[in-house]
Order: C-alpha cells, then structure tokens, then sequence
C-alpha cells in the first residue's frame, strides 16, 4: 500500500456537492491499494500512521504524533499514488489494485487506523471527489508498505 500524509490544519472531502469527511487538525492520507497488498500491508501502514511523530511539541520539534495531540484524519481513495510515470507522457496505472480489492483494502486500512485511536472520516472510494486541505508547515510524508 502507498500513502501520501499531509499534516493540515484542515481537511475537507465533497462528493457531488456533499460533504462526505472532514478533519482538523490532523492528517489527510491519501491512500493506493497495489496489486497484491494485503491486509497485513493495511496493518503496519495503520499502526506507523497512528504513531508517526509529525506534530511539534512545546520545544517547536516534531515529536508528537496524531493521537498524541487527540487530532483526526480524513483517510481518502487515491489510485493515481500508483502512477508509473517512467515511459512516455502519459502515466500507466497497472500496479493499482483491482477496484474490488483497492476497495476491500481501502475500507479495511481506514477501519484499522480507528482502531489505533485516531478518529476517522473517509471520502467515497472510486468517485469524483473535491479535497480541499490548509497545510500545516507544510508537512508532506510518502510512505509505503
């Protein structure tokens, strides 16, 4: 699994003009299921989410994590992390997971990071969906599983 963390002070996620999640401050991850991840993938991905040091203490340094500072995270689908943008101008995105399983993968990775004590709202996996995120430093982590 890949996902893109941003530390926000805000996030939203709209959907055909419906808000569908929302969080802040916290983190917005933008998540890919890859052909053949598994939920042991969604695990760990979870579990260093919940634990990453990414928010500032009282000294200014990044020492806290998100559950540390009883922030939230809007967890939405984003295939495109798996573009494979090495031939040509237009990007390949055969390594994504099958809809059936990115989706599977998707809601079981969103489930596990709220059983990591981080409250959780989602987008809509597969739509058209209007993300709109306020930076926080700007803090921007890739992370893989």
């Amino acid at each position: 699994m890949r996902a893109l963390l941003q530390r926000v002070a805000r996030a939203s996620v709209t959907v055909e003009g419906q808000m569908t999640g929302q969080t802040g401050p916290g983190l917005l991850v933008l998540v890919c299921a890859m052909q053949g991840d598994t939920e042991a993938q969604a695990d760990h991905l979870a579990a260093k989410i919940a634990k990453l040091r990414i928010f500032t203490d009282e000294a200014g340094k990044m020492n806290r994590s998100v559950r540390e500072i009883g922030g939230s995270a809007l967890v939405v689908s984003q295939f495109t992390l798996a573009a494979d943008t090495s031939r040509g101008n237009r990007p390949g995105f055969s390594t994504a997971a099958p809809p059936e399983d990115g989706k599977r993968l998707y809601d079981y990775f969103a489930a596990q990071l709220a059983a990591q004590g981080v409250p959780v709202e989602t987008g809509r996996f597969g739509a058209d969906m209007k993300v709109e995120l306020l930076n926080d430093g700007p803090v921007t982590i890739w992370m893989e599983a």
